[in-house]
């Protein structure tokens, strides 16, 4: 009895309560709780497993199902265009919080020599899209690689037709079989959840985040302001629908890239999250392992420009109108410059600070509390690529708003299906 109560309780409830629980054990049982972080692991070792080829069948599926229904071409350059104006606004947040706020207050370092980082330029960043050998690309989760491909087999299937048809419908059913394990993967949520929440709150404390408070301060404030009034706006004016339905609906997702910090990771979870909004699973599968990929607001636009503007407040440097307009510029086009990258946050503050001339040796002063700042950067790309998926979804007939509004009461088994 008490087990079919607990199956009937919303998923997001679920996580959410598993979230609270963890974060409360972390802060009575302090280090101790650190020995439920393997809970956390196998969620996420789970997660991992399910990314490379759930997005390989999923964007092939897409890509083949959309082909014959509406212009990928206009579809594509809609969905890009929107991750450029949301990443362009989140940097210009991230500048205006970080000027109005002193982070740095009497803190003064002296910077050392500044060195040059060995960033990719623009003609390597294309070269390394195309995999030499798919199948390594797929092993070692190159997931830019991997949707270039994948975009590449589903259109090769549109042209060859139906001699393709037997092709096409094996990576489909690969694609329901990827689905179901989703779903049962899923069900590991909260208590995934729990033992990360459990772990970080044990492990950094609450004390030890007091020293670099006003940094953290600013990045989930700015984070906050950019979820609540751009995605929320472009929910409400561009989609004319309700953005606090689809705050309740991407709340499991919101909490799941909150405590992974992973893009990628929480790809499972954003799925499910759409489609109960109602974005139809072909775009859906499109928009979204692209955005993870691309639309990242949180780590490339506002976590840059605030981060540069601590960094030289406290090493003394003052910035001009140009320093903050080449933040603005480079904050933007890194989040894509350097998708796929591991640690990418780290290597899109290295190009920002490289181009208005800030010491990187500030990377180390606030590298203590990444993980902390991660999880909302994370949280911010992953609800960006949800409102996208939304707003741009409605433009093309590709969400039912019936089932956007309506009221998502089922078990996690039957809401996914």
């Amino acid at each position: 009895m008490m087990w079919q109560t607990i199956k009937n309780i919303p998923f997001w409830q679920k996580v959410l309560a598993a979230f609270i629980l963890g974060a409360g054990v972390g802060v009575v049982f302090g280090e101790s709780a650190t020995v439920l972080k393997p809970l956390g692991d196998l969620f996420i070792s789970a997660i991992k497993m399910l990314v490379a080829p759930l997005i390989f069948c999923a964007i092939v599926v897409s890509i083949t199902s959309l082909g014959s229904e509406v212009s990928l071409k206009r579809l594509s350059f809609k969905t890009l265009a929107m991750f450029m104006l949301t990443g362009t606004i989140a940097s210009l947040i991230g500048l205006t919080i970080g000027s109005l706020i002193d982070m740095g207050g009497s803190m003064e370092l002296v910077a050392t020599e500044v060195r040059e980082r060995n960033v990719p330029g623009f003609a390597q960043v294309l070269l390394d899209m195309i995999p030499v050998n798919p199948f390594a690309s797929l092993a070692e989760g190159k997931v830019l690689q991997i949707i270039v491909f994948a975009a590449l087999i589903g259109i090769a299937i549109n042209k060859v037709g139906e001699k393709a048809e037997p092709l096409k419908r094996t990576i489909e059913a690969g694609a329901e079989v990827m689905f179901q394990l989703t779903r049962m993967v899923l069900q590991l949520t909260p208590i995934g959840v729990f033992g990360l929440m459990a772990w970080v709150v044990g492990e950094y404390g609450l004390s030890t985040l007091l020293p670099l408070g006003k940094f953290i301060g600013a990045i989930y404030l700015a984070a906050l302001i950019h979820i609540i009034f751009v995605y929320g706006g472009l929910i409400k004016f561009a989609a004319k629908l309700s953005p606090v339905q689809f705050f309740r609906k991407a709340i499991p997702a919101q909490i799941v890239a909150f405590t992974t910090a992973s893009s990628f990771g929480t790809l499972p979870a954003s799925t499910r999250c759409t489609e109960s909004m109602g974005v139809s699973k072909r775009y859906g599968s499109f928009v979204l392992p692209l955005g993870a990929t691309m639309n990242m607001d949180g780590c490339g636009g506002i976590y840059p420009a605030i981060a540069a503007i601590f960094i030289a407040q406290i090493y003394g440097i003052s910035l001009d109108m140009t320093d903050y307009l080449l933040i603005a510029v480079t904050a933007t086009v890194a989040s894509v410059g350097t998708a796929g990258v591991p640690g990418s946050a780290m290597v899109m503050l290295t190009v920002t600070l490289g181009v208005v001339g800030l010491p990187l040796e500030g990377i180390a002063f606030i590298a203590a509390v990444d993980r902390i700042i991660d999880m909302i950067r994370t949280a911010t790309n992953v609800t960006g690529d949800m409102m996208t998926a939304v707003v741009i979804g409605k433009s093309e007939g590709q969400l039912d708003e019936a089932q956007f509004y309506a009221q998502e009461n089922a078990p996690l088994e039957q809401a996914s299906s």
